[in-house]
């Protein structure tokens, strides 16, 4: 438990890199035995691409990092529940263990179908709940 406090904290921290630069405020890291070996924050105002989530593109560097497609033994941080589309992306990786912080109510995939995911992924959700979703409504209120 400790453990998943102190890497969602990183997942913050790109989650505010991610309104400093104007981007829907999701930060992601994935971690191997501990170790962050990918980290991601939404980035489709500044890449204009619609699949720049934060997930894809912690998928994409862990994936370089660890030589391989396959994320079996690695844990996903995310501070927003994921869409559909990064939880299809996350069964194909076959990640372990997915945690996030505040659940999307709008788009998160629980929503449409828990069973997206591979089914020896593991999930948890609500860790730092409060301060995923503190940035999520301090990002969409100075948009207002």
């Amino acid at each position: 438990m400790e453990q998943d406090e102190k890497l969602m904290q990183e997942a913050l921290r790109e989650a505010q890199a991610a309104m400093a630069a104007g981007e829907i405020p999701i930060g992601a890291v994935i971690s191997w035995k501990g170790r962050i070996i990918g980290r991601g924050h939404n980035q489709t105002e500044r890449l204009r691409d619609t699949t720049a989530h934060a997930e894809m593109i912690a998928i994409t560097a862990a994936t370089e990092a660890m030589g391989g497609k396959y994320l079996n033994d690695c844990t996903l941080y995310v501070t927003v529940e994921p869409c559909p589309m990064c939880a299809g992306a996350l069964a194909w990786s076959q990640i372990g263990r997915i945690v996030y912080g505040a659940p999307d109510q709008r788009r998160g995939f629980s929503l449409f179908s828990p069973s997206l995911l591979h089914p020896r992924t593991e999930v948890r959700g609500g860790v730092l709940q409060e301060e995923c979703a503190a940035l999520m409504l301090e990002f969409f209120r100075s948009r207002r």
